[in-house]
């Protein structure tokens, strides 16, 4: 039996292309983010929990910096690398 046909490598005809994928996962999930700080800052001022809305509102902050600011990951370890002398 011959398996010549089978033996071959498979090459795909051309790279995956992910150029607009982040743009794309900002576009869909940014407003489902927003929904969800905008329902749990809600519930927090209508409980009158004004502690526990001010630490989630640091953290939401803080994760919509990271999640709408493009390259700030980058930035980040770059920035903490070189402050500890790693590069």
């Amino acid at each position: 039996m011959h398996l010549a046909p089978y033996s071959t490598a498979y090459a795909p005809a051309a790279e995956l292309n992910t150029e607009g994928l982040a743009d794309f996962l900002r576009s869909f999930f940014g407003p489902l983010f927003l929904v969800a700080v905008s329902v749990v800052a809600l519930f927090f001022l209508f409980t009158k929990e004004v502690t526990r809305f001010v630490q989630f509102l640091v953290i939401a902050i803080i994760v919509g910096v990271i999640f709408y600011v493009p390259n700030i990951i980058e930035a980040l370890a770059r920035a903490i690398a070189s402050a500890l002398g790693v590069v």
